[in-house]
């Protein structure tokens, strides 16, 4: 389903403070003859945490119009709140999103179980493929390899970027989840 390479897109933001759309879309363009086979916005590295929901919104939606069909958009719907991830996300597929990454509920600390009902609300509100983000060195906890394969049996659920740190916990990831569930790397302590 997701192959290649997907970048990691800035959010270029203007002197006012706003988004600048003719960068953002300028960088979109330079992706696509670039070759890569996909971009994220609003992830971690477009600053998502810092913008407002009117701004997120906007950075997707610029991001699939200017793809239009040339880039596959995996679009960074992640939040702490269950409820915001949801409407996001929903948001995302309406908007025509291939997909959504979402980093685990920062600061909330969630137990295991707590991922997996956070993530099967996500999946079951929006319908699109969804891609746990794994990234405890900036949510505060970890999830086990195990809570990711309990996740995988979740039908729109179809991958996670694994950005532990460990390559036995990708392996171990790898080992119970099966071939057609995709595991992205990443390296964000």
């Amino acid at each position: 389903m997701f192959q290649g390479t997907y970048t990691a897109l800035i959010t270029p933001f203007g002197d006012d403070g706003h988004i600048d759309e003719a960068r953002l879309r300028r960088l979109i363009d330079e992706q696509a003859e670039a070759g890569v086979d996909g971009i994220v916005p609003c992830g971690s590295t477009g600053e998502s945490a810092t913008m407002t929901h009117a701004e997120h919104e906007q950075a997707i939606r610029v991001a699939i119009e200017q793809s239009a069909g040339r880039l596959q958009v995996i679009a960074g719907t992640g939040s702490n709140s269950t409820i915001e991830a949801c409407r996001l996300t929903a948001f995302a597929a309406e908007a025509g999103a291939d997909g959504a990454l979402l980093i685990s509920p920062y600061y909330n600390k969630p137990t295991q179980r707590g991922h997996i009902e956070h993530y099967r609300a996500v999946a079951d509100a929006a319908g699109i493929p969804i891609i746990l983000y794994n990234i405890p060195g900036r949510t505060g906890v970890n999830m086990a390899p195990e809570t990711v394969a309990e996740m995988a049996e979740t039908p729109n659920i179809v991958g996670v970027k694994e950005a532990s740190g460990s390559i036995d916990q990708a392996m171990r990831v790898m080992q119970l989840t099966g071939d057609d569930f995709c595991v992205l790397s990443g390296d964000d302590q």
